[in-house]
């Protein structure tokens, strides 16, 4: 079967969201809402592979001839990893989760509904792979709708600052003896779904401090070479895979 076919690769963040197309309204069905949703995390999962490729991280799926999805086998079953790099040597390398939350709800006009159901997925997703591939590098890449960040009460605090709370305790995974369920890198982004469909990037458990989803992309290469050290080497804002060859070994003495 010859590979499937995707739409061009977005040439930023902010093309990614726009390419997602029009935001339906959130009264509209959940149909609509579900398949916007996935064109959202869709388009940003291709965004995020071609920023790793040109990074030098040559192979990182999907790109324009694969698929949005590839599936590895977990410890606990199948997964589908949005952004993946593997080797047949390696096995998995490095995996992204791409998860967005995008509509409020109807009753409560929060965004919160479904954030306990996306962390679950994403712990789900983490602990499958780390058990399969205890080395591998899992990043989480959560979206909000801009309002999320605003939809606080006297009585709570917004979706955003929820999440940060949520999440921290699964993020910086430093080492691969460490709890398979936590997440190498964590970040969350607020998006307008209007134009000029800016995108502000945090990461987990900083939710003051706006930082640049380069620097998620950086901790990401970062973290792969100091796991494969006889494989990559990270520096100057770049991986690159160490040449391979025969190792020259001094010559041994018969004699004492």
């Amino acid at each position: 079967m010859s590979p499937k076919r995707v739409s061009q690769i977005p040439g930023s963040i902010s093309e990614a969201i726009r390419n997602a197309g029009k935001k339906p309204a959130d009264s509209e069905k959940q149909s609509a809402k579900k398949n916007y949703a996935e064109r959202v995390s869709n388009e940003v999962a291709k965004y995020l592979s071609s920023r790793l490729r040109q990074l030098g991280l040559s192979g990182c799926l999907p790109d324009e001839r694969s698929g949005r999805e590839r599936q590895f086998a977990g410890g606990i079953g199948p997964k589908k990893v949005d952004v993946s790099y593997a080797t047949d040597e390696d096995g998995l390398v490095l995996a992204v989760s791409v998860k967005s939350i995008c509509f409020r709800d109807k009753k409560t006009n929060n965004f919160q509904k479904n954030l306990t159901n996306r962390r679950s997925d994403l712990l789900s997703e983490a602990t499958t792979l780390h058990q399969r591939f205890p080395y591998a590098v899992v990043g989480g890449f959560f979206l909000f709708e801009e309002g999320a960040a605003e939809d606080h009460t006297a009585r709570r605090v917004s979706t955003f600052i929820t999440a940060h709370e949520y999440f921290r305790t699964f993020n910086d995974r430093g080492d691969q003896a460490n709890a398979v369920q936590k997440f190498e890198v964590l970040g969350i982004a607020l998006y307008s779904p209007r134009d000029p469909f800016e995108v502000r990037y945090f990461n987990v458990g900083k939710p003051e401090t706006p930082a640049s989803i380069e620097d998620f992309l950086l901790r990401l290469l970062e973290r792969v070479a100091e796991r494969n050290p006889e494989r990559f080497r990270f520096s100057g804002g770049r991986i690159a895979r160490r040449q391979s060859g025969p190792v020259a070994c001094p010559p041994i003495s018969l004699h004492s």
